[in-house]
């Protein structure tokens, strides 16, 4: 009896928030651009370069109706097709330059959607529908990680030259950062190898995968930097970015650093999603124009390390 219960608040709040998502829709995106429409233009943004399968798995959506989404924005100029070298069979997809402008709508219109939706609400009510989605996030994300054979080590020979390759692959994908960024991290790593003092890389290893990687280097007695933060698009929201950072604060408080900081760029949100969670605060920014076409904003983000915050 008691689970029949739980189930018919689970179905409650399921309908509930159905309507919800309805309305967001309704008011957010326009006629033009549906939910999923949005949703396709975005993946196709974020995953520079994916395939239409590739979308179509990671959204949920009917083959039918994603061949018709892929046809029609290529009539409207919203997309182009790039054969793949490797299977003829495969086509890259990238936006063009209206699908660009029409991202950069889609975005603006859902921040101002959702800015418009949470007014009402007092910052009391705000912080308290926060918590409750990071509940539910972190209650799914922990379920999906008990799946996974995941396991964070300290890096052993021939692991740094797979995280130079993992951020020139990853980002080069899906933020369209080019060589000169490739260079900068090979470098920082050589270096690092040759003197790690008071530093530690770790790896993130899945069944035996090495799936991502951070790292602490010394800037001098009292401060550390933390470097090399990335997961392979596929298991990020799984709970094991959260792993690794606590993994290198924790390494922080053993090395008795009083401060920690780290640079990163304003396009990676996830990332800085993680560090906002972890109390780390933006406190610098500076223009960047060697590692892309389009200038890039690098961000400081600093820590005053306490031990109530790490543990």
């Amino acid at each position: 009896m008691e689970t029949i219960q739980y189930v018919e608040k689970i179905r409650k709040f399921n309908r509930y928030y159905a309507n919800v998502l309805g309305k967001i829709d309704q008011e957010i995106y326009n006629k033009n651009f549906p939910l999923t429409e949005a949703r396709v233009i975005t993946e196709i943004h974020s995953r520079y370069g994916c395939t239409a399968t590739e979308v179509r798995e990671k959204l949920g959506i009917d083959r039918g109706y994603m061949s018709r989404i892929i046809q029609r924005f290529e009539d409207d100029n919203i997309i182009f097709k790039k054969q793949s070298k490797e299977d003829k069979r495969q086509y890259s997809l990238f936006l063009t330059q209206d699908g660009e402008n029409i991202y950069k709508d889609l975005v603006k219109n859902a921040r101002r959607g959702v800015e418009n939706m949470i007014q009402p609400l007092s910052k009391y009510d705000l912080s308290r529908l926060i918590s409750a989605m990071e509940i539910i996030e972190a209650i799914y994300s922990i379920e999906v990680l008990s799946n996974l054979d995941v396991f964070i080590r300290p890096f052993k020979p021939g692991d740094a030259g797979y995280v130079a390759y993992l951020h020139g692959s990853v980002y080069d994908k899906t933020y369209r950062l080019g060589q000169m960024f490739e260079h900068y991290v090979m470098k920082g790593l050589a270096d690092f190898v040759i003197d790690s003092d008071r530093g530690e890389l770790w790896v993130a290893e899945v069944n035996g995968r090495i799936v991502g990687s951070i790292a602490i280097t010394k800037s001098s007695d009292t401060v550390a930097q933390l470097r090399w933060f990335i997961l392979d698009e596929p298991f990020q929201g799984k709970g094991i970015g959260k792993k690794l950072i606590e993994t290198a604060l924790n390494f922080c408080k053993e090395q008795n650093y009083k401060h920690v900081f780290l640079w990163t760029v304003s396009t990676l949100e996830s990332a800085r999603y993680l560090y906002r969670k972890y109390n780390f605060e933006l406190t610098e920014e500076k223009p960047n124009e060697e590692w892309t076409e389009t200038k890039l904003i690098e961000e400081r983000w600093d820590l005053d390390l306490d031990v109530d915050q790490i543990e």
